[in-house]
């Protein structure tokens, strides 16, 4: 029993010095030479950009972003899809910023947190185009939901995006005001981007809706002439959001706040004014950083 109490005294100093032995070891400074703590990540010098095909087609993107990367000196990644994908894609942290054209759809993702900053970019138009001889006779008609109309009541071949662009959301809406649901041996929907789209029209003698600026952009390679413009409802608004980063690990925060900077940016806003004026004899776009929804209701 003497023994015992004799030997915790000994038993208490073993300990202190244990951990004090612990406690210098690990605040050895060569420690971090053994095992050097991982580096922090560095920010990326490539920004990923989830656009429309439009603006891929149209030939814009060809001028900006080179413009963009030499004032950066980033790399810019696109991927040009239909403004659906190209959503989906921004708010699975896949992309850094996005340049889409759908205002309801890209409205819904920022109330849910997945895209932040949405600005007002730039519009064109959309038209209707179909073959020269005009078999639903809807040439010059003022009212694009009534064109729409004649086309299903004469069941003449239109083709459709049919992706879930904001060209496909916008015709869904024009069908919708028109009281048609659109289906049927007359209904092609193709499923490709609009340059895609535009050459299935323009072989199948089809009507269909596209993008002014896309359909100047491929005049050299369609015949299909414009026969309804210019309604209210055709009009065809950009714009650029941040993305969240709480959609990923790997969004590129600063990178793509540059990108978004830039698009609405007075020089790349002059850049874009002028755009297609010395090749088509007309702008493809009207800049309009600085305006909101409600300047275009």
């Amino acid at each position: 029993m003497g023994r015992a109490l004799k030997g915790r005294p000994r038993l208490k100093l073993w300990v202190v010095l244990l951990v004090i032995l612990s406690a210098l070891w690990l605040s050895a400074p060569w420690l971090s030479v053994l095992w050097p703590a991982p580096p922090a990540a560095a920010q990326s010098n490539t920004v990923i950009l989830s656009t429309t095909t439009s603006t891929q087609d149209s030939g814009l993107l060809d001028l900006l972003v080179p413009m963009f990367e030499k004032k950066t000196g980033m790399t810019v990644k696109t991927i040009s899809v239909g403004t659906g994908q190209a959503l989906t894609l921004a708010a699975r942290g896949e992309a850094d910023v996005a340049l889409v054209h759908a205002p309801s759809v890209e409205r819904k993702y920022v109330e849910e947190g997945k895209m932040r900053n949405r600005r007002l970019v730039m519009y064109n138009d959309f038209v209707v185009i179909g073959p020269e001889d005009d078999p639903a006779k809807i040439k010059g008609m003022p009212r694009v939901a009534d064109a729409l109309k004649r086309i299903a009541d004469t069941q003449s071949r239109f083709v459709s995006r049919g992706d879930k662009s904001g060209t496909h959301v916008l015709e869904l809406g024009l069908w919708k005001q028109a009281g048609i649901e659109p289906k049927g041996a007359w209904y092609i929907e193709s499923g490709q981007g609009m340059g895609q789209t535009l050459g299935i029209a323009n072989g199948r003698l089809a009507y269909t809706i596209t993008d002014r600026g896309t359909w100047l952009a491929f005049q050299k390679r369609i015949s299909l002439p414009i026969l309804v413009e210019k309604d209210k409802l055709l009009l065809n608004i950009y714009s650029v959001m941040e993305i969240n980063p709480a959609n990923g690990p790997r969004v590129n925060v600063a990178g793509g706040k540059a990108f978004a900077d830039f698009m609405v940016a007075p020089e790349t806003q002059a850049v874009i004014k002028v755009f297609g004026l010395d090749k088509y004899g007309q702008p493809l776009f009207v800049p309009i950083a600085g305006k909101s929804d409600s300047d275009f209701q």
